[in-house]
């Protein structure tokens, strides 16, 4: 491989992992009211979603450029799920453990979600248009550029997760931690309106 076309890819695809998006601030929330540990099954999810969903578009980009009304829907329907995760979250108070457990994003939310997220998708279209073809039309040169977001992406939906956790330990009074819960879920409604006007 080229090592040019490799840091032009990896130019485009660190900033696009590390930068709010649905992902991250969905970690960073998680983390916040679970902590770390309890946010890695999400962050499991959003890796085969993710991963699922770049593959597909990798095979399928002729197809969604040529119905733009089928992402369009998915845009619309994927800020609307991601308003309505930061609604829960900003009208979320500080539970008890036992509530903790039961509201939990886990491995299937994870997944689910990047079906809606239109963030992955303007991802991968971006991605696998300007740089699939450089790297070559196999499977294989499409799941490497896959892989490659996984290398990154993995870490930086950690760190958001982290960032999170952190935040909890600043926000540990009840009143703190429902100024939190309102911050957090206003950043999710942010990133839902971002997505509608993009």
């Amino acid at each position: 491989m080229d090592s040019d076309l490799l840091i032009a890819a990896l130019v485009f695809i660190v900033p696009m992992c590390f930068t709010p998006g649905p992902n991250n601030i969905l970690c960073a929330a998680h983390g916040s009211q679970y902590g770390f540990r309890n946010t890695l099954p999400l962050i499991m999810g959003m890796a085969i979603g993710w991963s699922t969903l770049g593959l597909f578009v990798g095979g399928a980009t002729v197809f969604i450029e040529k119905n733009q009304s089928f992402f369009d829907l998915l845009t619309y329907v994927g800020a609307g799920y991601i308003a309505y995760l930061g609604y829960k979250v900003w009208k979320s108070s500080p539970l008890s453990d036992d509530e903790k457990e039961s509201s939990r994003l886990g491995i299937k939310t994870g997944s689910i979600i990047q079906i809606v997220n239109g963030k992955a998708w303007i991802h991968f279209l971006v991605l696998m248009t300007q740089f699939g073809h450089l790297f070559g039309a196999t499977f294989a040169a499409k799941a490497m550029l896959v892989l490659l977001n996984l290398i990154f992406g993995l870490p930086a939906v950690m760190s958001w997760a982290a960032f999170g956790t952190q935040l909890r330990k600043l926000f540990s009074t009840p009143k703190s931690a429902k100024l939190l819960n309102r911050i957090m879920g206003s950043s999710l409604l942010a990133v839902a309106i971002w997505i509608v006007l993009a």
